[in-house]
């Protein structure tokens, strides 16, 4: 189980090798996703809160990145925090996700992403549930469920 001071060390000395890696242009991401997809996963947009398919869906399944399909979160992470998007607890393993830290907007937080292919997913804050403490709140549009 991951922890933040885990994410902590991640951030600040270096990530999990990731089981694979993928690399495209920016060309060939805008072609194969949609156009929302491609301004949160490439370009760090964030997507409404509350409007978006996975806010308030619990249905069980994996959650996937959109862009890669590299299994991120399992259903029985997701939980109801009134953020306005999906929030998890944990990642999928260890090297499912990357962290950076990101001090855009004049906000100090941490940078989730998929560390397969880079795209951004969201946040990871450590006011989340008990025993770990993470809230993952991550973009509907990075995601997809299997």
């Amino acid at each position: 189980m991951l922890r933040w001071k885990d994410v902590l060390i991640f951030a600040t000395y270096g990530n999990p090798e990731p089981p694979r890696r993928v690399e495209k242009t920016e060309a060939e991401w805008e072609a194969q996703l949609t156009p929302a997809q491609f301004r949160v996963l490439r370009q760090q947009h964030t997507e409404p809160p509350y409007r978006n398919a996975y806010c308030r869906s619990y249905e069980p399944g994996v959650y996937r990145c959109a862009a890669c399909a590299t299994p991120l979160f399992d259903s029985t992470a997701k939980y109801h925090a009134i953020s306005g998007w999906p929030s998890f607890t944990q990642p999928s393993s260890k090297g499912a996700i990357r962290y950076r830290f990101d001090s855009s907007h004049r906000l100090h937080r941490i940078e989730a992403s998929c560390n397969v292919c880079g795209g951004h997913l969201g946040h990871v804050f450590n006011d989340g549930p008990a025993p770990a403490g993470l809230r993952y709140c991550i973009n509907s549009e990075s995601l997809r469920r299997e």
